[in-house]
C-alpha cells in the first residue's frame, strides 16, 4: 500500500465498525470505541495515513488543526467518558463504592452507543483534516516587522480595547470576542518572543498582558478560558526552552483540572447571590487556598470528572428521545445556525438564538424548561439529531475540512504557519478546540471569517504585509 494510497483512511474507521458489530456486549464494545481513539491519535499523529507537514520542527507546528486542534477536542469528546463509565460501574476514582442508583440499568448500552458515536466522529473529523492538508504552503504575502514582539505588543494593545468597545456597541458586538482572542494571543507570544529578544521592558510589559488577560478569565465563569491561557503559555514557551518545561506545564494544568471544579462551582454560587464578579473571584480564591479540605476537593472534582468534563450523560438523553420520540432534524439547525449569523440590528425580528438552542434541550427531557441552567448541545450532538450515524460522519468530516481549510488560507495570506496559524487562526478561531451546537459554531466561524479579512487589509494598509516579490 502506497504511502498516500485512500485505503489508509479507512483504518481510522475499524474501531466504529468493530464496536458496531460488538455492540450486544456493551463492556468490550464500549472499550474498543473508547481505546480506539488513541488508535486514531497514533496513526494520524504517526503520519502512517498522510505525512505530517515537514517545513517545521513538530513542536513549531503544534497549533495546526491536526496537533493541538484534534488533542483537544477528540481528546475531550472521545475520551473524558472513561470517568463516567467507572461511576457507572461503581468507582469513585480507584475505589469501588457500589453501583449509582441513578444510573438504569441499560446504561451500558447507551455509553456504549453513544461512544462508538464519539470515535465515528473523530475518525470523521481526522479524515476531514487530512484530506485538506497539503504543504508546504506558498504564501502570498511576506511580513516584515523590525520587532515581532513590538508587532504583537502593539495588535495586543490596540486590540483589547477594541473589544471592549465593540462589546458595548450592539452593531458590533460580533467583533467582541474575535479582537478578545487576538489580543490574549499575540500578548502571550508577544512575552515569548521578548524573551527570545532579550527585551527587558516588553518582556515586562507581555507578562503584564498575559496576567492581565489570566485575571480576567478567572471572572469568566468558565474553566476553559483559564486552562487555554496557560496551554498556550507552554505551547509558545515550547520553541525556546524545549521539552524541559512540559513536565511543569503538565503539573500545572494536572493541578488546575483538580481545583477548578471548586473554584468554579463557588464563583457561579456566588455570582447568582449578587456577588460582583470581583468579589466572587477572590471569595473563590480564598476557599481554595485557605478553607478547603482535600477530601471536598476530591469530591468535586470527581463530580466534575463525572458529569460535566464529560458530556456523554446529555447526548445519552438525545439518543434515548431521537429518533424514537422526536425525530430527527435534518437541515433545520442547519438553517437556525445561518440565521444567528444575521446582527439583530439588521434583523430586529431575528428568532432567539438562545432560545431555538434550548428548545431541542427541552424536547429531549435534558433538562427542566422551568430551570435556569443553559445546557447547549454539542457539536457531535447537534450531528447526531441531524441525521444520525450519517449525521456525525459528514458533520465533523466538514468541521475537520473546514478548520483545516481556514488554518491554510490564513499561512497563505499571513506570510506563514506563524503569522497565519499561531496568531490569526488561534486568536480568532479557538471555537475549532471546543466546539459548541450548530448556531453558535457557524456565527462565530463566520464573523471570525470576516474578522480575518480586516486583519488582512489593515496589515496591507500598515506595510505589515507586502505581496511576495515586490
Amino acid at each position: 500500500m502506497s504511502q498516500n494510497s485512500p485505503f489508509r483512511y479507512l483504518l481510522l474507521y475499524l474501531p466504529f465498525f468493530i464496536s458496531s458489530i460488538l455492540e450486544a456486549e456493551p463492556h468490550i464494545s464500549y472499550f474498543i470505541s473508547w481505546s480506539g481513539s488513541f488508535f486514531i491519535f497514533y496513526f494520524s499523529l504517526s503520519g502512517f495515513i498522510k505525512p505530517l507537514p515537514k517545513d517545521l520542527p513538530i513542536t513549531e507546528q503544534l497549533l495546526r488543526p491536526i496537533f493541538l486542534m484534534q488533542i483537544i477536542f477528540a481528546g475531550y469528546m472521545c475520551t473524558s467518558s472513561i470517568f463516567y463509565y467507572l461511576n457507572a460501574l461503581g468507582y469513585k476514582y480507584a475505589d469501588y463504592v457500589g453501583y449509582n442508583i441513578y444510573f438504569s440499568t441499560n446504561i451500558f448500552k447507551s455509553i456504549a452507543k453513544c461512544q462508538s458515536y464519539y470515535v465515528l466522529g473523530h475518525a470523521a473529523l481526522v479524515t476531514g483534516i487530512l484530506v485538506k492538508m497539503k504543504y508546504p504552503i506558498k504564501s502570498k504575502y511576506t511580513l516584515y516587522t523590525s520587532s515581532m514582539s513590538n508587532l504583537l505588543l502593539a495588535i495586543s494593545l490596540i486590540c483589547l480595547p477594541l473589544s471592549y468597545l465593540c462589546g458595548l456597541t450592539a452593531a458590533l458586538s460580533q467583533f467582541s470576542i474575535q479582537l478578545g482572542g487576538i489580543s490574549f494571543v499575540a500578548g502571550t507570544v508577544a512575552f515569548t518572543f521578548a524573551i527570545r529578544e532579550h527585551n527587558k521592558i516588553n518582556m515586562w510589559i507581555g507578562f503584564g498582558l498575559f496576567v492581565l488577560n489570566f485575571l480576567h478569565t478567572l471572572v469568566s465563569g468558565f474553566k476553559e478560558p483559564i486552562i487555554i491561557a496557560v496551554l498556550l503559555l507552554g505551547i509558545f514557551l515550547l520553541p525556546i526552552y524545549g521539552k524541559k518545561i512540559a513536565p511543569l506545564f503538565i503539573a500545572i494544568l494536572v493541578g488546575l483540572i483538580f481545583v477548578l471544579p471548586t473554584f468554579i462551582g463557588n464563583y457561579r454560587s456566588l455570582a447568582r447571590e449578587g456577588a460582583s464578579a470581583e468579589e466572587a473571584r477572590d471569595k473563590s480564591l480564598d476557599l481554595i487556598t485557605k478553607q478547603t479540605d482535600i477530601n471536598d476537593l476530591k469530591d468535586d472534582n470527581w463530580a466534575f470528572l463525572t458529569m460535566r468534563l464529560s458530556e456523554i450523560d446529555m447526548f445519552i438523553n438525545f439518543t434515548n428521545s431521537t429518533p424514537q420520540f422526536v425525530p430527527h432534524y435534518k437541515i433545520q439547525i442547519v438553517h437556525q445556525g445561518l440565521f444567528a449569523i444575521v446582527p439583530r440590528v439588521i434583523w430586529r425580528s431575528k428568532p432567539n438564538t438562545e432560545q431555538m438552542v434550548m428548545d431541542r434541550v427541552y424536547k429531549a427531557g435534558v433538562i427542566d424548561e422551568r430551570s435556569l441552567v443553559s445546557a447547549k448541545p454539542a457539536f457531535i450532538v447537534d450531528c447526531y439529531l441531524s441525521w444520525g450515524a450519517k449525521g456525525v460522519f459528514i458533520g465533523l468530516f466538514l468541521f475537520g475540512w473546514i478548520a483545516q481549510f481556514i488554518s491554510a488560507k490564513a499561512e497563505y495570506l499571513f506570510g506563514g504557519y506563524f503569522m497565519g496559524t499561531a496568531i490569526i487562526f488561534t486568536g480568532l478561531f479557538q471555537i475549532f478546540w471546543r466546539g459548541n451546537c450548530f448556531e453558535f459554531i457557524i456565527s462565530t466561524v463566520f464573523w471570525s471569517f470576516i474578522t480575518m479579512f480586516i486583519f488582512l487589509e489593515v496589515f496591507k494598509a500598515k506595510g505589515i504585509l507586502e505581496p511576495l516579490g515586490r
